[in-house]
């Protein structure tokens, strides 16, 4: 069983239109908080990041932030977090966020939160790290995506062990067991065929 001390949990910079979205942010917080899990996340003080960060400080629990020094500037930074990473780019800062994590929560988010988890989940790929990721998916949001990774499955661009990289649940009360007892399978990762990609 994997022991989770530090949860990334990458997400919107925007709260999104469904409520869904904040109450559950809300919920997983305290989730962290009942498990003394600590939040690594961007540094922002905006949309879900923002949300979180708040949540586990008023519980008195750890949020940790990794900004670059852009955004900043541009004062999006959370001042109120138990730690804040300033870094020069958007590489660092997700270098730095998994070293700190022991797993990866995907959220709802836009773009900077699918560039975050499939860096995440390259890494994995390439036995950089056996960290557990994870995609929640609330109300449907992320059914497209799993179905474009079985997809890619089926068509031989991904094989069995990549597409079990990316976990996934609607039930916010499974997020923790399943990221506790995933186990990165790479045997024959490194296989390649004509039939089947990585």
């Amino acid at each position: 069983m994997n022991v989770l001390k530090s949860i990334c949990v990458y997400c919107g910079s925007s709260t999104g239109v469904n409520p869904v979205y904040m109450q559950d942010a809300i919920a997983l917080m305290q989730i962290f908080l009942e498990h003394q899990i600590r939040l690594i996340n961007g540094g922002g003080n905006i949309g879900l990041m923002g949300v979180m960060a708040d949540a586990m400080l008023r519980g008195k629990g750890e949020a940790i932030g990794v900004i670059p020094i852009g955004l900043k500037q541009k004062e999006v930074a959370h001042t109120g977090m138990t730690e804040l990473h300033v870094v020069p780019d958007m590489h660092s800062r997700k270098l730095m966020m998994v070293n700190l994590s022991d797993a990866f929560i995907a959220f709802p988010g836009g773009f900077g939160t699918m560039d975050e988890v499939f860096e995440t989940l390259t890494w994995a790929q390439l036995h950089l790290h056996q960290k557990p990721i994870l995609l929640y998916n609330p109300d449907h949001f992320y059914d497209h995506l799993l179905y474009q990774a079985d997809h890619m499955l089926k068509e031989g661009f991904l094989n069995k062990n990549s597409r079990s990289l990316l976990l996934s649940t609607s039930d916010l009360n499974q997020v923790l067991p399943l990221l506790q007892n995933f186990k990165a399978s790479f045997a024959d990762q490194w296989t390649l065929s004509k039939k089947e990609g990585t």
